[in-house]
Order: C-alpha cells, then sequence, then structure tokens
C-alpha cells in the first residue's frame, strides 16, 4: 500500500463510518478498485484507522461522556455482544472481509430496509435510553461483522425499532462506536503481533496518516449528516445503498 492508496481509503473512511453505508464496504471496495493487495497489513489498516473517525466523536460530543457512570453503564451493555460474538467468529469475519460480493449483497438487503424505516420507525420520538433497549441495540451492532451491512445503520435501524428518536438513535450508534472500534483496534493489532508480523516504520507511518485524516473528515462529516438525516430521514441511502449494491454486482460479474 502507498501514501496515495493509504489517503484515498482513509478519507472514504471518514466519509462513511457515521453513514448506515457501510464504511468497511466501501474500504473494501476502494481497496480492490485500486489494485491494492489483500493482505493482512491491509486488513489490519481497514480496521484500525476506523479508530480516527470514532476519536471525531468523543471531541464533537466531550460533554456527554462526563454526564453519569450511568451513561458509561449503558455503553458497556451495548457494547458486550460484540465482544462475546466478535471472539467466536473471529476467522469468519477475516474472511469475508476480502469478499466484494458479500458487501454487494449486504448494501442491497440494507438498502431495501433503509427505504421503509422512516415509514416504519420514523415517528417514534422517544430519548430515553433504557438498559434493555441499550442491549438490543447491541445485538444489532453485531450484525455489522458481515461487510457492507454498515455498524451505524444496523445500531440506528436498532434503537429506532425501540421507539429512539432518529436523532437519539443516531447520537447513540456514534457513543457506542467508540468503545466498539477501541476494542476492535486493539484485539486486531493483538492478533497481527501474535501471528508473528510487525508493522515497520512504513506501516505506522500509513496507519498513523489514515487516522488523523480519517479524524478530520469525520469531524465534518457527522455534524452534516446529523442534519441531513433529520429533515430528510434514511430513504436516500437506501436508494444509494441499492444501487451501489447492484453496480458491484454488475462489476463483478463483467470483470
Amino acid at each position: 500500500m502507498n501514501w496515495f492508496q493509504a489517503l484515498v481509503l482513509a478519507v472514504v473512511e471518514g466519509l462513511t463510518e457515521f453513514l448506515p453505508i457501510s464504511s468497511t464496504g466501501h474500504m473494501i471496495l476502494v481497496a480492490d478498485w485500486l489494485g491494492i493487495q489483500d493482505s493482512d497489513f491491509t486488513k489490519l489498516y481497514i480496521v484500525v484507522i476506523q479508530l480516527g473517525a470514532i476519536l471525531a466523536v468523543v471531541v464533537l460530543y466531550w460533554k456527554r461522556f462526563f454526564m453519569s457512570l450511568d451513561f458509561y453503564y449503558k455503553l458497556l451493555v451495548a457494547f458486550m455482544p460484540a465482544v462475546v460474538l466478535g471472539l467466536l467468529f473471529n476467522d469468519v469475519i477475516d474472511r469475508l472481509l476480502g469478499s466484494s460480493l458479500v458487501v454487494a449483497v449486504s448494501l442491497i438487503l440494507g438498502g431495501l430496509i433503509l427505504l421503509k424505516a422512516d415509514e416504519w420507525w420514523g415517528h417514534y420520538h422517544d430519548d430515553k435510553i433504557t438498559y434493555r433497549k441499550a442491549l438490543i441495540i447491541g445485538f444489532f451492532q453485531t450484525l455489522a461483522m458481515i461487510p457492507g451491512v454498515s455498524r451505524s445503520g444496523a445500531t440506528i435501524v436498532g434503537g429506532m425499532m425501540q421507539k429512539l428518536s432518529r436523532k437519539t438513535a443516531v447520537e447513540f450508534s456514534f457513543f457506542l462506536a467508540v468503545p466498539t472500534m477501541l476494542g476492535a483496534t486493539a484485539k486486531k493489532l493483538w492478533d497481527y503481533y501474535r501471528a508473528g508480523m510487525e508493522l515497520d516504520a512504513h506501516g505506522w507511518q500509513l496507519i498513523l496518516l489514515g487516522n488523523a485524516v480519517a479524524f478530520v473528515v469525520a469531524m465534518l462529516a457527522i455534524k452534516a449528516f446529523i442534519e441531513y438525516v433529520t429533515r430528510k430521514g434514511f430513504k436516500p441511502f437506501g436508494i444509494y445503498r441499492i444501487i451501489l449494491g447492484l453496480i458491484i454486482l454488475l462489476w463483478i460479474y463483467f470483470r
């Protein structure tokens, strides 16, 4: 992976991490289109630079992280399903990270759900997150272990299905991303070193660049997304996912 390829992937991550269109799926596709080798480092990079985008949440919502211990307890409850299932299915998830076909199918199926999300659940206005709701949202998050599903999309829909308002569901999805990506990053680095591989100076430089770029781009994308989805809803993202998924299927078939 060269500097330009690393930069492009980081911009894609920052733009898509908080949109319900799957940042991991987009990075897998862009990596394929750019001809980036499907290596252990590429898989590591795709996971680790998501941390940079997630840290944008901490900066933008830093006051919310000092509200109460109850806030952290609910995040922990929502985080636990990903910990358990992530450990159980780590090898399966790792194999899926290189599949454009899985991304395409996931994009289309998720897009069909987003087309109806506002109609089915967009009229709710509850802003109170209980432990039960947090746990259910956590199980929805585990669906995003499949590339193309979208972590933010799964958790937002999971929240709206619990009768949360769109804004509350979106914000809780953002907050839940922090422990989730911290854990995913730590585990991915641990697995990388445990397998006998090491990052050289160039690898660390690419990762630092990717995280910095993803952080800056995500700072801009978060505010724009909340404003847009509050006014327009999720249907445009559903349409985008379906169109992109179909294009990918055609590309896979004819290449």
